[in-house]
């Protein structure tokens, strides 16, 4: 049975924390109890670590947040800007680990 979340899961927590970013990079930084997600634009470190504790039930011990600005790109000679998108870096306790790749429970 998994492990039931310390905090109560609010609404909120669901619109702070976007979809988890898969990437080699990522994958490795599994290796040292971080995992990485893309998060809303105006999310703060604080909401995040609250909304990965409260989704995942697991203890954060640092969080770091990165913009990847949109790249501007062409598309049959007209050109547009892609969205810029935010992600965090979330570093957990000792022991503890997310698996982002299990999908849906269900």
């Amino acid at each position: 049975m998994a492990k039931q979340p310390t905090t109560a899961i609010d609404n909120r927590h669901y619109d702070v924390i976007l979809a988890p970013h898969i990437t080699e990079k990522t994958t490795m930084l599994s290796e040292h109890n971080a995992v990485a997600f893309k998060v809303a634009g105006t999310a703060s470190k604080p909401q995040i670590k609250a909304a990965v504790e409260a989704l995942f039930g697991v203890t954060v011990t640092g969080v770091n947040t990165i913009v990847q600005k949109g790249k501007s790109k062409r598309w049959k000679g007209t050109p547009y800007q892609r969205s810029d998108v935010k992600k965090a870096i979330v570093t957990l306790a000792e022991g503890q680990s997310i698996d982002v790749t299990e999908g849906a429970r269900g």
